[in-house]
């Protein structure tokens, strides 16, 4: 696994002053403390050359934050997951991003199908999550992820807020660790924060009740206020954006559900792991985070 688990930052190209950029010929004869002069500009000229290049060479991708600012990652061999280098979707010709200045509403221009977490190493598809050939989810399929006499009225509640897209992913790890992972697109912000479809009172399929991760809650208060992205994450959600819950830990070799919900703008993101025994907390907090940074 490499050592932080997220998206490498993509390279800005050096930029490099010829060393002849100033013909010989061109520069008069000068006495000692006027050649003195003349070299030092030349070097600030090249200094501010390079500076203005790597400042013109920022890219829309996703920066990689140090092992210790992630809640609950802090050393080596701590059970994460090795995925891929993550990249954000190109976006139409004079989008704004979705957390950008200009774009209030954060809306995602991006497809919604590119801005689902890839599969780490090792995972095998998992056909919990029914897609059709393009990544599409329908209503009722997402809506077997919860409890069968409530999808009904969610399904209604869908309907009635405008859902317009459900893009999912699933995977299932070698310990035996089941991901689904759901995007769903809303018509603006204000119809995400109407669903009630995650939340602490949710109960997904075979769990019941759930009640709040503490883990991440500890990390959360730990932050400064206002809110900044979680653990420093560039492009990713503030703390006001993601909540964490957790079915009591069962006994014996019970499965155990956790659930991630991440509000981004018009995107209302829903995480499920679920495995006998119980859901680890580092690879659950890592993939939450990691798919905070698409969203954000």
């Amino acid at each position: 696994m490499t050592e932080q688990n997220t998206a490498e930052t993509v390279p800005v190209a050096e930029a490099a002053v010829p060393a002849a950029a100033v013909p010989a010929a061109a520069v008069p004869a000068a006495a000692p403390k006027d050649r003195r002069k003349l070299f030092a500009a030349l070097r600030w000229t090249a200094a501010v050359l390079v500076f203005a290049a790597v400042g013109a060479g920022v890219t829309y991708g996703i920066t990689r934050p140090e092992r210790t600012d992630i809640p609950g990652l802090s050393t080596r061999n701590d059970g994460r997951w090795t995925y891929p280098t993550l990249a954000k979707p190109a976006l139409p010709a004079g989008a704004p991003l979705a957390q950008g200045p200009d774009n209030k509403a954060g809306t995602h221009y991006a497809p919604l199908t590119g801005l689902l977490l890839p599969a780490p190493e090792g995972a095998k598809p998992d056909e919990g999550v029914k897609t059709d050939k393009d990544g599409a989810v329908s209503v009722d399929a997402f809506l077997e992820e919860y409890a069968p006499d409530g999808r009904a009225k969610l399904k209604e509640v869908l309907e009635h807020e405008g859902l317009r897209q459900i893009a999912g992913r699933g995977w299932t790890m070698p310990d035996g660790t089941r991901t689904h992972v759901y995007l769903l697109r809303f018509p603006s912000e204000g119809f995400v924060d109407a669903w009630r479809g995650c939340n602490v009172n949710t109960q997904p399929a075979g769990a019941p009740v759930l009640e709040v991760d503490l883990s991440w809650r500890e990390a959360e208060d730990a932050q400064p206020s206002p809110p900044r992205p979680i653990a420093g994450y560039a492009g990713g959600l503030d703390a006001r954006q993601i909540n964490l819950y957790q079915e009591p830990r069962p006994a014996g070799g019970e499965e155990q559900t956790k659930l991630g919900c991440l509000q981004a703008g018009d995107v209302q993101g829903v995480i499920i792991q679920t495995r006998k025994s119980g859901v680890a907390t580092v690879p659950f907090h890592q993939t939450v985070i990691l798919q905070s940074q698409l969203l954000g």
